[in-house]
């Protein structure tokens, strides 16, 4: 176990900057850590991945604030409200029936989803053109709403805290810059990702928590520091256009990772 806490600081570590950089609880990077270098049940994996993705968000949104100002996260906030909600309910709905759901086919339709949102998000940093959605302005809540529904449970299923989604959305659906939608997408995970706990905390698989005490503790001390260093000094070094193609490298190896299993 004592060989281990070193590897869990800088996998925390690492995570907690990428995912205070984007926006992110950096879910998506840490489990396969969880589960094939520490040796975690699939379960156990997304419960202790979904505690320390809530540990990434709460350090970083107050992070990205001397970037990002809290005045304009708030303004899109209410504007994303219909976004919100629908999250909220898709987590707490999906988070009962995550061990019943069909794994191969939500890998694959979220595989190829990441892989055409990566694409999407290339093109726009490549090419410096924007390519919103742009809905009439009836349906932008309806839209935002159903969407919200479809990202709150796929977060849930998959442990994640759901950035991967809601920062695309925010920027194809709403238009945000992609520093404003990263701060908007943490405020927005972190009640969905409380619903989705508050669900998996009925599971007994939910001592995990207690018995990876250690590791976790570890894990969780790296993505401390890591989500202040990301969300704080190098946020105010990113350029749009890096923070783009970041995340779409990110959607793109997520997607292909998915595809494969």
């Amino acid at each position: 176990m004592r060989g281990r806490l070193p590897l869990a600081f800088l996998v925390g570590l690492g995570v907690g900057i990428f995912g205070g950089l984007l926006g992110l609880g950096g879910a998506e990077l840490r489990l396969p850590f969880l589960l094939y270098a520490f040796g975690l049940a699939p379960l156990e994996a997304v419960i202790a991945n979904k505690a320390l993705s809530l540990l990434v968000v709460g350090v970083s949104l107050p992070a990205r604030l001397g970037v990002v100002p809290p005045e304009a996260v708030l303004g899109e906030v209410r504007g994303a409200l219909a976004l919100l909600l629908g999250s909220v309910l898709g987590a707490f709905g999906a988070a009962g029936w995550a061990r019943r759901v069909p794994e191969g086919l939500l890998r694959r339709t979220m595989g190829l989803l990441l892989l055409l949102l990566a694409g999407v998000l290339a093109l726009e940093a490549l090419f410096h053109r924007p390519f919103p959605l742009d809905p009439p302005p009836l349906l932008l809540h309806p839209l935002g709403f159903l969407l919200g529904l479809g990202i709150g449970a796929v977060a849930a299923v998959m442990g994640v805290a759901g950035g991967e989604l809601l920062i695309p959305t925010l920027v194809l659906l709403y238009g945000l810059e992609a520093r404003l939608a990263g701060s908007v997408s943490l405020l927005i995970s972190l009640p969905t990702m409380l619903a989705a706990f508050a669900q998996y905390s009925q599971d007994r698989t939910f001592a995990v928590l207690w018995r990876q005490g250690g590791l976790l503790l570890a894990m969780g001390l790296g993505s401390l520091l890591g989500a202040f260093l990301g969300g704080g000094l190098l946020l105010g070094l990113a350029t749009e256009r890096v923070l783009l193609l970041l995340l779409a490298l990110l959607l793109a190896l997520s997607g292909l990772r998915l595809l494969r299993h």
